[in-house]
């Protein structure tokens, strides 16, 4: 039977090892959640203040790792950066799967929980190195900006479906089994990921050797990566564009239960029906993603992403219905997924390959700051200063949530004026449609 191949072969190999790797992720992160509520501190008042941790060791990997790593991504081959670091991932799930087998008690729970914590801080550490290695790899493996944008729309997209898949499948693994089966096939996921990349053909060209002449210290080069992401125009403006929606995106997150009880009247336990529409949406907007910039261009489709998710934000912050809610963000999920993927063409066309995991290395940090801050900023307006605000304008009413909402869409739409006033000279050196450039040799 013939093999289906999706894009090209390398591409292939890259989708499917991720595949299987972002559903592995998911039924870790929703087995490391259930472990820790219902087995290791079941009913304990500080039991939601632990699950916490595992999002602060997260945070920290990210914000702490990830610059620094892009330096030495950005040095080594990407191929075998992305093997050694599934292997160390998988090594590690492998560890915390043996403690979980244990009979309970054999180690207290204060034990356990430092070792989930400590094994979540370095796996996603590691996970700095990957990410940007397959950033790379994207870009060598895969030519032409509207191809870049179609699998940059597959691989999200991949994201998006694991997390409606994962989740599901960790919860009857952890009760009937409990936390260790979950745990080996997360491991199991890395090593087929491995097998899977180690069988990719990467260019000739990327996969020479440096030459011989002695590189810049760390620190140069470390400085060097934010001179550029903060001097060239395209990426600057990538950047403050994208800190922009996460911002409304992370003030969003932060209060979307008190909208779904508050402004939407509903019940608590349909607080997750919300997330499944946007999924919904996101999955669609990422399929559609390279059809729709291979028309319009990749920057266009980035900018205008941008405006109809902030005019979408200010319509959602005015509803009180939750059906109607849902379809609302499954609508707009799909220009957030398709700006998303139309970050990568642009970002591989103004970045170097040589420049590219420093500049994915500040770029993750950079968002995840953003959506701490924003969480933190909006928990507190809406403690604090606007926790008793009631405004009337017409026929319209403001109450501290949908205010908060309003504001995160104003925010958005700021950001897509300044990208498409920045962005405006950002477009393909190639006009859509010209013959690709021909694929260069591979090398095993």
């Amino acid at each position: 039977m013939a093999r289906v191949r999706i894009i090209n072969a390398n591409f292939t190999r890259l989708f499917y090892g991720s595949a299987i790797s972002f559903v592995g992720d998911y039924v870790f992160d929703t087995t490391l959640i259930l472990w820790i509520s219902t087995r290791l501190l079941p009913g304990k008042d500080y039991a939601p203040a632990a699950v916490s941790g595992v999002l602060v060791a997260v945070a920290a990997a990210i914000i702490v790792v990830g610059p620094v790593a892009g330096v030495f991504v950005d040095r080594w081959d990407k191929r075998r950066t992305m093997m050694v670091s599934d292997l160390v991932r998988a090594l590690l799930v492998v560890g915390l799967a043996v403690i979980a087998t244990l009979p309970e008690a054999t180690i207290p729970a204060g034990a356990t929980l430092a070792l989930i914590y400590a094994t979540v801080f370095v796996s996603t550490a590691v996970a700095q190195f990957f990410q940007p290695a397959r950033f790379t790899i994207l870009g060598d493996i895969v030519s032409g900006d509207a191809e870049r944008a179609r699998a940059s729309g597959l691989l999200q997209s991949l994201g998006y479906t694991a997390a409606v898949i994962g989740p599901p499948l960790a919860a009857p693994l952890l009760f009937q089994t409990g936390p260790y089966w979950a745990l080996y096939i997360n491991a199991a996921s890395f090593l087929v990921s491995f097998a899977l990349v180690r069988a990719i053909k990467v260019p000739a060209a990327a996969a020479a050797p440096a030459e011989a002449a002695p590189r810049p210290g760390f620190f140069s080069e470390f400085r060097s990566g934010l001179a550029f992401a903060g001097g060239k125009a395209p990426v600057r403006a990538l950047m403050i564009a994208v800190t922009t929606v996460t911002l409304g995106a992370g003030a969003l997150n932060a209060l979307m239960i008190f909208f779904v009880t508050d402004n939407l009247h509903s019940k608590p336990g349909l607080y997750g029906t919300i997330g499944m529409g946007e999924g919904i949406g996101a999955i669609a907007g990422t399929l559609v993603a390279g059809w729709i910039c291979a028309r319009l261009g990749d920057v266009r489709v980035f900018c205008y992403g941008l405006a109809v998710s902030g005019i979408g934000i200010l319509a959602f912050a005015r509803l009180d219905n939750l059906v109607q809610a849902i379809v609302l963000l499954a609508v707009l999920g799909i220009p957030l997924g398709a700006l998303n993927v139309a970050l990568t063409p642009i970002l591989l066309r103004a970045v170097p390959r040589e420049l590219l995991g420093r500049i994915a290395g500040i770029l993750t940090p950079v968002q995840y700051t953003a959506s701490m801050v924003a969480a933190l900023g909006a928990g507190w307006l809406a403690s604090t200063a606007l926790r008793d605000v009631h405004i009337t304008v017409g026929p319209v009413t403001f109450g501290r949530i949908d205010t908060i909402f309003t504001g995160a869409g104003l925010i958005v739409l700021v950001g897509a004026v300044y990208a498409g006033v920045a962005l405006r000279n950002a477009g393909p050196t190639e006009p859509v449609g010209e013959p690709q450039p021909p694929v260069p040799a591979m090398v095993d």
